[in-house]
């Protein structure tokens, strides 16, 4: 059920896989994606952009133009964390507790994003424990090479990871999460006889639409309804 303003019974997502990609080139293709799809609203949805400007946000072209032309932060979840503590440290004051190895909420992502840099903000290498079983291990054995971009008035917008190709190691850790094989079996198939270095990622397109109009309820800029339990497929 939905019950915040960015979240939906159902989601839209845009989702490419590359062959071939590192870490640092994961994050130049999700920068570079959300920067291609504001320019292109810039460039062709001007009159609209114009009148939700007037309409709901007098701010919300320049917010755009800043998105399209800054180099977004990069960020290692280790630092951020710190970052939130010592905001902590400082008087400010969150709803969630913050340590090394929690789920960063809402509330943290837009301290990060909105008060410390202002500016869009891409997290890196979270523990492993809070990320999915497939995320490639770092050197480090703690920490996995999953990304979030993080947004200003939205929190995440898209999260994504290079994927571990390597059959064993990703056995390795269905089994280190207790997850049932019996579940796995299609997925492991997809590097039982071979694979490649790959990643990709998940950018929510409503979320997308959400920033680009300024819109206050993710309900309003997704194109058909949608309600719980309603799926017929």
């Amino acid at each position: 059920n939905s019950n915040t303003p960015r979240h939906l019974a159902e989601f839209w997502m845009i989702e490419p896989e590359v062959c071939f990609i590192d870490l640092n080139e994961l994050m130049d293709l999700e920068e570079d994606f959300i920067k291609y799809c504001v320019k292109w609203a810039l460039d062709n949805c001007m009159d609209d952009l114009e009148f939700l400007n007037k309409m709901i946000d007098k701010g919300l072209i320049e917010r755009l133009r800043a998105v399209a032309d800054t180099e977004f932060v990069r960020l290692p979840y280790t630092e951020g964390i710190k970052i939130l503590e010592e905001a902590i440290a400082k008087g400010h004051k969150f709803e969630f507790p913050v340590s090394w190895g929690c789920d960063l909420a809402s509330e943290h992502e837009r301290y990060l994003v909105e008060e410390h840099f202002k500016k869009p903000v891409i997290l890196t290498d979270y523990p492993k424990e809070i990320k999915a079983f497939y995320m490639k291990m770092n050197e480090d054995g703690k920490t996995v090479q999953g990304t979030d971009v993080l947004f200003p008035q939205i929190g995440e917008i898209i999260g994504g990871s290079v994927r571990e190709e390597n059959y064993d190691k990703l056995m390795s850790r269905i089994e280190e999460m207790n997850i049932p094989m019996k579940d796995m079996w299609w997925y492991l198939d997809t590097r039982k006889f071979g694979s490649c270095p790959h990643g990709g990622f998940g950018l929510g397109f409503e979320r997308l639409i959400l920033f680009v109009t300024r819109m206050q309820n993710i309900r309003d800029v997704i194109p058909f309804p949608r309600t719980p339990k309603t799926a017929d497929f």
